[in-house]
């Protein structure tokens, strides 16, 4: 979804917008759970491969796809042969790049069909970029992500809040990933909301690959993603000299205008995000360098142990 995310989503109280929004809020949640009675009327019987959703229930921004590369290579290290699934928007077409970067990906009008294509070939695993709000098909590992900066913002559906359904839908996942620092206030809540399952929470960070790159130059960046917040305090937490920062909606198309303001000061290097990278044409993209990222897993030992257990 093209956007750029309401500010009043992440306060941490009731705001007035979120009231007048809120009645939008119930015609969402109503609309949401029709399609979600429809979509379990589909196919959903179980396949012949092990299938893992990495998802969100908070609105963008929340490391999704750097998640599902790492977990790709970790099925990788088992012996499988693993196959990503994303289902087809016009506008995620830098996702579905850098996925096809790392391995094979299936983009298909529903999961369903993609998952049926990658057992059909020579693939033993599929992996899901998205689909926790996918009533239809039913993983073997479910995996919902959030990032420490926004949790779940001010708690509220959209168009009142971030979240894409109600907090309580983390009760059917399998395990979270908190990317960021620790809060033990959060998980309170979490197990609050899960009753007596027990769901593991592990905790990751992002870890710059090509940092060298950057080093000792002054830098101007811009993004285009969920939390664009997020990359900038990611730079400047690795002691960069960020000196100007230009935020655009998540899944921004650069037009001519935006690459004129952004490249204005030609004594800085200009750097962006991977996913905002590959949605530069060639000549936007020799102006510009991208920050490659790997996502590091705490106690990557015991998540490996839980990836293997649904193999």
């Amino acid at each position: 979804m093209k956007l750029k995310k309401p500010k009043f989503w992440d306060d941490n109280k009731i705001s007035f917008w979120s009231i007048i929004f809120f009645p939008f809020s119930l015609i969402y949640l109503v609309l949401f759970s029709i399609d979600k009675f429809l979509q379990s009327f589909r196919n959903n019987n179980k396949t012949d491969i092990p299938i893992i959703c990495v998802g969100n229930i908070y609105l963008g921004g929340t490391g999704k796809t750097p998640l599902v590369k790492e977990i790709f290579s970790i099925v990788k290290s088992f012996g499988k042969n693993p196959a990503f699934i994303k289902k087809k928007y016009d506008y995620l077409i830098d996702e579905i790049r850098m996925l096809e970067k790392t391995g094979r990906t299936f983009v298909c009008n529903d999961r369903i069909s993609g998952v049926s294509q990658c057992s059909k070939s020579d693939f033993n695993v599929a992996i899901l970029d998205d689909g926790f709000q996918d009533y239809s098909i039913k993983p073997d590992l479910s995996i919902l992500c959030f990032n420490s900066k926004q949790l779940v913002g001010n708690g509220l559906v959209i168009p009142s809040g971030p979240l894409r359904e109600k907090f309580s839908s983390i009760s059917k996942t399998d395990c979270i990933i908190i990317n960021g620092d620790k809060n033990l206030e959060f998980e309170k809540k979490i197990f609050n909301n899960i009753g007596n399952k027990k769901i593991p929470i592990f905790y990751s960070k992002y870890i710059i690959k090509n940092l060298e790159n950057f080093v000792n130059k002054e830098i101007t960046a811009f993004a285009g993603i969920g939390n664009p917040s997020n990359f900038f305090e990611l730079l400047k937490e690795n002691n960069l000299n960020v000196k100007k920062t230009y935020s655009f909606p998540d899944h921004h198309e650069y037009s001519k205008a935006d690459f004129d303001i952004i490249t204005k000061n030609k004594n800085t290097k200009i750097i962006t995000t991977e996913k905002d990278f590959y949605r530069l044409n060639e000549k936007q993209r020799q102006a510009c360098d991208y920050v490659e990222v790997k996502l590091r897993i705490d106690n990557i030992d015991k998540f490996k142990e839980l990836i293997k257990l649904y193999l």
